[in-house]
């Protein structure tokens, strides 16, 4: 009895560590990026659905959304996108990854001197949902 509830804690926090973060954090030919600023959160009805995640490396910027699994797993399928946003203009390094797939990459942007933010949006369900990272100088 007593290793039964010693164990279920353990698996309890196991699977809330599974429920959906980002996985893959290496910008498409950059190895060496490193998170820079928090992370956004994209909400539906309060519910996050996606993370946002702004990197830098390579002498660039790169914008990450992550569309979480409980949210790719509904029916009816989904897109999703990730933009540098510079001075308020989000089509920097503008990305769509198409139909159903989890996470998507910003092109990488020369802008490591300017002040940006990460941009991700996700929709499909007739609605878009958006989220962004805080600015970083």
């Amino acid at each position: 009895m007593r290793k039964v509830m010693l164990l279920l804690p353990a698996v309890a926090l196991s699977a809330l560590a599974c429920m959906g973060t980002a996985q893959a954090e290496s910008a498409p030919g950059c190895a060496s990026t490193v998170q820079i600023g928090s992370t956004g959160y994209v909400k539906k009805n309060g519910t996050i659905i996606a993370s946002v995640k702004q990197f830098k490396g390579c002498g660039k910027n790169w914008a990450y959304t992550y569309v979480w699994d409980s949210y790719a797993a509904q029916p009816g399928g989904f897109s999703s996108s990730a933009a540098m946003v510079v001075n308020g203009d989000r089509d920097y390094g503008s990305n769509v990854n198409g139909r159903n797939k989890q996470d998507v990459w910003s092109k990488g942007t020369n802008t490591l001197t300017k002040c940006t933010r990460a941009y991700g949006e996700v929709w499909g369900d007739g609605n878009v949902y958006w989220g962004q990272t805080d600015e970083r100088c």
